[in-house]
Formats: C-alpha cells, sequence, structure tokens
C-alpha cells in the first residue's frame, strides 16, 4: 500500500515570510553608527536598533551559529568557532586570534551582520 506525501507543515512556510519580513527590516537599522556603538561596548545596555539586532542574533539553531573559544583561560587569547548543530559534530575552530574578549565578541557581531546584509 502506498501512501500520499505527508501534509506539509504550512507553519515553517509563514515563520520562513515573517522572518524575511524581519530581516529587510533589520537591514535598515545597520549603520555605521551602531557598529561602531557595538565596538565600543559589545556587552550591557545598547541602543533600540543595537538591541534589535543582537535580540534577533541570538535567537535560532545551533546550526552555523558563531561562539567564541578561549583555548587556556590562563591565556588572554579567544578563537571563533562555528558550532554544527548536530550532536556528538565538534565545533569548528577558526584560525584568527583576538586579543580580548570584546574584540571577540565585535568579530562575532560583524559577521552576523555581513551575513544578514548579504540575502
Amino acid at each position: 500500500m502506498e501512501y500520499p506525501d505527508p501534509v506539509r507543515d504550512r507553519q515553517l512556510d509563514y515563520f520562513a515570510a515573517f522572518d524575511q519580513r524581519i530581516r529587510a527590516r533589520l537591514r535598515g537599522l545597520v549603520s555605521d553608527a551602531v557598529i561602531e556603538e557595538h565596538r565600543q561596548r559589545p556587552l550591557g545596555q545598547h541602543s533600540d536598533p543595537l538591541e534589535r539586532l543582537l535580540n534577533y542574533f541570538r535567537r535560532g539553531g545551533m546550526a552555523g551559529k558563531l561562539g567564541i573559544f578561549q583555548p587556556d583561560p590562563a591565556v588572554p587569547e579567544y578563537r571563533l568557532v562555528v558550532f554544527p548543530g548536530r550532536r556528538g559534530v565538534p565545533a569548528a575552530v577558526e584560525d584568527e586570534v583576538f586579543t580580548s574578549l570584546n574584540a571577540a565578541y565585535h568579530a562575532v557581531f560583524l559577521r552576523r551582520v555581513a551575513q544578514l546584509q548579504a540575502e
């Protein structure tokens, strides 16, 4: 006996359309001033446009998400990692080294902004 195709979850279609509209609005929030604000103070309270961008970047799945890795806690060196989003698969550690945690946070932010602008 052959079964028909499973019913498609249209909620995923609505979420994709909603996400596309949100991304279009967020692209308009990116400016030199917002990027400079994040460079100066990556943690803490931010302006509304920067806060909206950061909230969007924080949500979503782990696949492809960037993180910060400190190989040796005694040495102030930080590297970016890319999470695969699958259990049991190690994160890919990148070669670039940052000498401060704030510089690493800002590098993650700049990458996420570039991804947002590329679409």
